[in-house]
């Protein structure tokens, strides 16, 4: 894959080697104390043999410290690196994703992916992989110790290793069934947790909070359900797996009794013989853990790269410069599932700079239409254009940066309010947000406030009130002056005063010659607009202006009747 962001350093390969070699010289210490030991037990203990083996035995110590500590930060450097450009990458690339992605479930997929999966991945790197290579290099240099005292001794700790195969075979079966299943609902409990915390006031408000909210609890339940089989079928294969290794301690002391009764083996031979299966067991146990842990560990990798691997958006990166921003669906269609249309054949045309008011029943389509203009979503059939260019060449990126945003819903960052604004133009200046907040109607209640523009907003602007944020929304749409504004549904659920101070404020918004495409709840809103557009069915059903619309006597002029009728 060309820009690889998984792909290792040259740090991380090094400290990999490193680590081989001092597994290697670990299992070379027993070759110096056996040496040692035959020495001091066969009465050859002069002091200058006993000198080199010691100062043999503290230089691979040395050298293992120097190798350990340089393998070990090398790993850890070249390890935490890669899992940093992965960070990047990632970062870079959900910019990349279609908008559509996050709003068909898989928000929770990405934030698992992002945080926990990327974590998972760098313990990879920069312990699981060292452990693993160190620890069977260790158990390599064992066997063939064992193998130089006495051959039949390591031919059986050999026999006994390779016994690992089937029960390694059988516990990634285990991983790749449940563990895959595992992380699959984690990230669902991820979405689902997200999801109750986002809205944990209106649960308390309603008296569903904590366990009572049965979307949450019923993923937690499922997320244990899926622990509890993972660990029930991993459990027994890791009991038997220990078992047949720890039976080496007694298969060893037996096959090895006659040739000692017999004096082909002597005493410190056997006795060393007969203790390094011990040893062996618990590190072959070691190695099975860190395989296994590999395994769980390459799941999360595997998730990492089908991010990587997924499709971006179409369209050009170059910047999109019209000479209108005349807006024209042709035949457009769109679904958001399969089989359940919502647009079938909608056609209409928003003249440049004028105001385009699109009213309907809800669920008709107005909200669907506004984020097909804003490329959130592709078309299923027909096209979209702007100024004449059709808006599927063009990234969504760039047509964004054409576009002023007023939603109903506004998010706004936990950071104070005049950054909250400035993010609309970064390049900004103080006077510029102050001068946009003025003709949005919220420069006063900010300066009551104890810190001015510096006062935090609060987690998602949760220290303001409806009206306010909404002001701040169409403060950061005048920041921006784009050509092109979009405003959905910008008075809704507002008391009478707010209404008022947001009216005023989308007034003194689009006051401007912009073109502008605005969904309203409320007809009075709407009126004095050059063009309404009214959705029924998935259809423009009538278009015209207040007085054309309310002449022709059909859906509009019912919709004004019933309004008039409610006030």
């Amino acid at each position: 894959m060309k820009n690889n962001p998984m792909r290792k350093n040259r740090k991380f390969y090094i400290g990999m080697i490193l680590t081989v070699i001092e597994g290697l010289l670990s299992g070379c210490n027993f070759f110096l104390l056996y040496g040692v030991m035959k020495m001091l037990w066969n009465g050859d203990a002069d002091l200058p043999p006993l000198l080199r083996l010691t100062a043999f035995l503290g230089v691979i110590f040395a050298l293992r410290i120097v190798i350990y500590g340089a393998g070990y930060t090398d790993s850890q450097i070249g390890g935490a690196a890669v899992s940093k450009q992965v960070r990047l990458f990632l970062g870079d690339k959900l910019k990349r994703i279609p908008l559509s992605r996050f709003t068909q479930g898989q928000t929770g997929d990405y934030i698992n992916v992002v945080t926990s999966d990327v974590n998972n991945y760098e313990k990879i790197l920069t312990h699981t992989i060292g452990d693993l290579v160190k620890n069977i290099a260790f158990c390599v240099m064992l066997i063939i110790f064992v193998g130089t005292i006495w051959l039949p001794g390591g031919l059986i700790l050999l026999c006994i290793e390779l016994l690992l195969v089937p029960f390694l075979w059988l516990s990634f079966r285990v991983v790749g069934r449940y563990g895959t299943e595992k992380n699959a609902v984690c990230a669902e409990n991820v979405s689902s947790i997200v999801e109750y915390v986002s809205g944990i006031q209106t649960f308390r408000a309603y008296g569903v909070g904590g366990t009572k909210n049965k979307t949450v609890t019923s993923a937690m339940k499922r997320f244990s359900d899926v622990s509890f089989r993972y660990e029930a079928h991993a459990i027994p294969v890791n009991a038997v797996q220990c078992i047949c290794l720890w039976m080496g301690l007694p298969l060893m002391m037996w096959a090895a009794s006659g040739p000692m009764l017999s004096g082909t083996l002597d005493p410190i031979s056997y006795l060393l013989i007969c203790m390094l299966p011990m040893f062996l067991a618990k590190l072959s146990d070691t190695i099975s853990r860190n395989l296994m842990s590999y395994k769980n560990l390459m799941i999360s990798k595997n998730k990492i790269t089908d991010i990587i691997g997924e499709e971006e958006e179409t369209g050009s990166m170059e910047p999109f410069m019209t000479d209108t921003h005349e807006i024209v669906f042709q035949n457009v269609d769109f679904s958001y599932t399969a089989g359940e249309t919502v647009l079938k054949g909608a056609s209409f045309s928003a003249p440049d700079q004028k105001l385009t008011a699109i009213v309907g029943d809800s669920g008709s389509g107005k909200s669907t239409i506004q984020n097909l203009i804003a490329k959130y979503y592709e078309a299923g059939g027909g096209t979209i254009s702007i100024g004449g260019r059709p808006i599927e060449q063009v990234a969504a990126e760039r047509v964004l940066e054409r576009i002023s945003m007023v939603d109903q819903d506004v998010f706004l960052f936990n950071d104070t309010i005049r950054n909250n604004i400035r993010y609309a133009r970064p390049d900004a200046t103080d006077e510029e947000i102050e001068d946009a907040c003025r003709e949005a109607n919220c420069d006063g209640f900010i300066r009551k406030m104890a810190k001015g523009y510096d006062t935090p907003a609060g987690e998602n602007g949760g220290s303001l009130s409806g009206g306010e944020r909404q002001r701040l929304s169409i403060a950061r749409a005048i920041l921006k002056s784009s050509p092109i504004i979009l405003l959905d549904e910008a008075t809704a659920n507002l008391d009478i005063e707010n209404e008022l101070a947001v009216k005023q404020a989308i007034a003194n918004l689009i006051k401007q010659k912009k073109t502008v495409v605005m969904i309203a709840h409320t007809l009075s809103i709407v009126k004095n607009a050059d063009q309404i557009l009214v959705v029924a069915g998935g259809r423009i059903a009538e278009q015209g202006s207040h007085e054309e619309l309310l002449a022709k006597g059909g859906k509009y002029a019912a919709m004004w009747n019933a309004e008039q009728l409610s006030i």
